[in-house]
């Protein structure tokens, strides 16, 4: 870990909420909402949440998997994932996820407007939104967690 813990502590509880509790229980508040309130479908939801780990190498964030009332994506989605540009597991939704989750983490300024046809077919605007505001959740903080070295004590909070 790159943040000095006191002994007895818990990393995560203590960098994001005693360190800077302003900022980290914000953003704690923000994580979560992202899985209390998506209106996205699960495999869309898993498809960005997962490509953004495989960037970040979030180590928690890669053995996660979202668990709607007992339901979890396949064993071998994250491989799926992986190989979104030509996996036969997604459909065009979940396929435009992952690739707008990589695009948005590492190609931002090409998202040009070949690409916003194919997603304003695929998502509604409501959807667009949430959908960038998820992605943009697990790049930030997974990444936080990452760089800090926090991912490998990494617990969400209820888990």
């Amino acid at each position: 870990m790159r943040i000095d813990v006191p002994e007895g502590q818990h990393p995560i509880e203590y960098v994001w909420g005693d360190l800077v509790p302003g900022i980290g229980m914000a953003a704690a508040n923000f994580s979560l909402s992202v899985y209390a309130h998506t209106t996205l479908g699960l495999r869309e939801f898993e498809a960005a949440r997962l490509r953004i780990a495989q960037i970040n190498g979030c180590v928690f964030c890669l053995d996660w998997r979202t668990d709607r009332d007992g339901e979890k994506v396949e064993e071998d989605f994250a491989d799926a994932v992986t190989e979104w540009r030509t996996t036969k597991a997604f459909d065009d939704r979940t396929r435009l996820a992952a690739e707008y989750a990589e695009r948005y983490a590492l190609d931002h300024h090409g998202l040009d407007e070949e690409f916003w046809e194919r997603m304003t077919a695929h998502y509604s605007q409501v959807e667009i939104v949430e959908l960038s505001m998820s992605i943009g959740s697990w790049l930030a903080f997974g990444r936080l967690n990452h760089v800090l070295g926090l991912d490998s004590v990494c617990v969400l909070p209820g888990s």
